[in-house]
């Protein structure tokens, strides 16, 4: 066996496969990617290369390229296809070092099943771009944030002294915590984080329908759950949180705007944080700005944490240049000239 492909419906093998190396997260579990499929994100497929002494793991939503809406009715369906990295991260995980032999084989497999092109994020905690630059184009963006979750003390004194005055606000206002997973939160979580959406004037994109959060509740029973903040007995604020091999992933989040004086989501983030380290945990991924900006998203998470900030990786790879120039020209005008790949941007 060199290179195994595993669909959504082997899910079991898939995740054991994945919790078999020893840098796994929740964002190559099966689990995960299938509410992104129900999202409309394209087929899940998870890459497993074994030889010798290397091994490796790649998590992709298979997207035809045919029904991206540029393109309708311009080529025929079920003939090319791009890769993208699920929705948070992933890319290669790779064991030994036999580099090399594995992306030889990898894209072997692509150009025999009519690959045009992938795009990866690579996960800034797990650091696999560092094993994935002799094959795809890495670009290095934004700083990130994560807390180091060692102690409680560590945990504090790595706060900000006007986010911990936040945090004391929230818990003098009679805000309450809890955290937990049962149909009713995840769809309160829905109205909330919609409600955000719509103050943000967000993208259709990210507003997930209640099957994406049916899908999240029953298919990573281990790994997510929702801390919420509520104020006499109203939920004002909440997020979901993702968790495996000790790592806790910030995964989404809303407020009631009308109660962002009484700061919930500080003292959501501390509380989660606590439960973390209580529970094993060691770091606490919280992301970085919009579009990698340093914005007020950014300064939020970075007054989480005082020390040394990790970069944001991603990688761009074209298989069939051919292929991929023509479908650039047959776009009548290209909308962002930065986006990979271009003719979807």
């Amino acid at each position: 066996m060199v290179l195994t492909v595993f669909t959504i419906e082997q899910s079991e093998q898939w995740d054991n496969i994945v919790r078999s190396f020893k840098n796994h997260d929740t964002y190559w579990f099966s689990g995960y990617v299938k509410a992104f499929q129900i999202h409309g994100d394209g087929e899940p497929l998870l890459f497993y290369y074994e030889k010798n002494s290397t091994r490796g793991i790649n998590v992709v939503m298979k997207r035809d390229v045919a029904k991206d809406d540029h393109f309708k009715g311009k080529i025929p369906e079920d003939l090319y296809y791009d890769f993208a990295t699920p929705y948070g991260y992933g890319g290669w995980i790779i064991e030994g070092d036999e580099v090399e032999s594995l992306f030889k084989a990898y894209e072997a497999w692509l150009e025999r099943n009519g690959i045009i092109s992938e795009f990866v994020r690579f996960h800034p905690i797990v650091k696999n771009h560092e094993q994935c630059d002799s094959f795809y184009d890495v670009v290095q963006l934004g700083e990130v944030v994560h807390m180091d979750l060692s102690s409680p003390e560590m945990i504090w004194d790595n706060i900000t002294s006007k986010n911990r005055n936040m945090i004391r606000k929230a818990v003098k206002n009679d805000i309450r915590i809890y955290n937990g997973r049962f149909p009713e939160i995840f769809e309160k979580f829905r109205v909330i984080y919609n409600t955000t959406m719509d103050k943000d004037n967000a993208e259709d994109y990210y507003y997930f329908g209640p099957e994406f959060y049916e899908s999240v509740l029953y298919d990573l029973p281990q790994n997510a759950q929702v801390f919420w903040a509520e104020k006499e007995e109203k939920v004002i604020a909440a997020s979901i949180m993702l968790t495996a091999n000790g790592r806790m992933n910030y995964h989404l989040s809303g407020s009631m705007r009308e109660f962002s004086t009484f700061a919930p989501g500080n003292l959501i983030l501390y509380s989660a944080a606590l439960w973390g380290c209580a529970n094993g945990y060691k770091t606490f991924y919280l992301g970085g700005g919009v579009g990698s900006g340093e914005d007020s998203l950014f300064k939020f998470k970075r007054a989480f944490y005082k020390g040394d900030l990790n970069r944001f990786y991603i990688g761009k790879k074209i298989f069939n240049q051919e292929k991929y120039d023509e479908l650039v020209g047959l776009r009548s005008e290209i909308g962002n000239a930065g986006f990979f790949p271009k003719y979807r941007g």
